[in-house]
């Protein structure tokens, strides 16, 4: 699958993602993932950096308000639209342009940090894109993305629950299964039945990766690794937010930190 490809995907997702989880119902982005990724993020402030499949920008601007200069680049148009369109009423100096990261359209060594949330495991040639943000980042400079761990979120995983219905560990497989662009169609789980009967699900074209290939493809774009980090929610955040419980079985997210010499 290509990048042309991907990016119809994207597209055809791009509404109702935007609208549903600015409505508050990506809790596993909002309670977990995004507040472990920021605490890990070295400082930022008065740096130059990119947001690699930015989104509709939620990130971008969490990023931004740390301090940082803020390109947002991602392949949907929509995405950018809402993003330049909550850029013009709230403004935080974020540039947001088209792209899908096999071709960053700027000079080498333009940034002194790359992020890129929960996007590059959706990503057509990982390898290239990793290269093309080698070669974007100063020397010094570092990459710092969030992924599906590779290990616990491999193309088959499920839930094994108790007579509670909590979690109490986790079945997967497939973890081999490096298909390209294996689609997979969901919806945001805290959506509410009656509104999710009448929606698309979202189609998500999904590039698995096991761990020593990424790995792999870190090192042989250049960088060294920094640093590892696998969110785990805590009791009173698994308490306030149940749908989120299941990472303190096993983490669902894994966080890299990748340094360009």
């Amino acid at each position: 699958m290509d990048a042309k490809t991907v990016a119809a995907h994207w597209e055809g997702n791009a509404e109702t993602w935007t609208i549903y989880s600015r409505a508050g119902h990506d809790k596993y982005r909002d309670a977990l993932n995004t507040p472990a990724f920021l605490e890990m993020l070295p400082p930022v402030a008065g740096l130059k950096g990119l947001d690699l499949g930015c989104g509709e920008g939620m990130n971008t601007r969490a990023v931004a308000r740390l301090g940082a200069k803020m390109t947002g680049l991602d392949i949907a148009p929509t995405f950018l639209r809402y993003g330049r369109e909550t850029e013009e009423q709230d403004p935080l100096g974020i540039d947001y342009v088209l792209g899908d990261g096999q071709t960053i359209g700027f000079p080498d060594a333009s940034f002194d940090f790359v992020t890129a949330f929960m996007s590059m495991m959706d990503m057509a040639d990982q390898q290239g894109v990793l290269k093309e943000v080698t070669r974007v980042l100063k020397p010094g400079g570092f990459l710092q993305f969030s992924i599906l761990h590779p290990c616990f979120v491999p193309p088959t995983r499920r839930n094994i629950r108790d007579e509670r219905g909590e979690a109490v560990a986790v079945q997967v497989a497939d973890y081999f299964d490096e298909t390209e662009g294996r689609i997979e169609r969901w919806l945001f789980s805290d959506i509410p039945a009656e509104e999710r009967a009448r929606l698309t699900p979202f189609s998500i074209p999904r590039f698995h990766r096991t761990l020593s290939t990424w790995v792999s493809m870190i090192v042989g774009a250049g960088l060294v690794i920094e640093a590892f980090g696998e969110p785990m929610a805590s009791e009173e955040v698994a308490a306030a937010e149940p749908v989120v419980a299941d990472t303190r079985v096993a983490p669902i997210f894994l966080h890299i930190r990748a340094v360009r010499p």
